[in-house]
């Protein structure tokens, strides 16, 4: 059975970078649902829970379609690395969160990991 992903041609590279692209803004939406989160006070504010499940969803989603091209371990270790790495960032400029060099470190060598899985997945 053919699907729209099966071939080689230019379809399948279309669908390949549609599958990143979705898996980015994936992991984008893991830093806002981890914001509203956090914003919820443990669910007792109802706008920032509404959104923290709709966000989560919708990056559930998204994640779930990229993983139908991608390598599911490249995949979800990118995602999970750009909601840390985003999540962390944010922390550190709007909600003052401590910048100590360790941790600024540490966010540089998950990035570095990030664009290595991206750079040796051959999708």
């Amino acid at each position: 059975m053919q699907t729209m992903f099966s071939g080689d041609g230019p379809l399948r590279k279309e669908s390949i970078v549609m599958a990143w692209v979705l898996l980015i803004i994936a992991g984008l939406l893991e830093v806002v649902w981890a914001l509203l989160l956090k914003q919820s006070a443990g669910f007792s504010k109802p706008l920032p829970t509404v959104g923290f499940l709709l966000t989560l969803i919708l990056s559930m989603v998204l994640l779930s379609q990229a993983i139908k091209m991608l390598p599911v371990g490249t995949a979800y270790a990118i995602w999970t690395g750009i909601g840390a790495v985003g999540t962390a960032i944010v922390g550190m400029l709007w909600l003052g969160e401590s910048r100590d060099i360790l941790k600024l470190i540490s966010l540089v060598m998950l990035i570095g990991g990030i664009v290595g899985l991206r750079l040796t997945s051959n999708h």
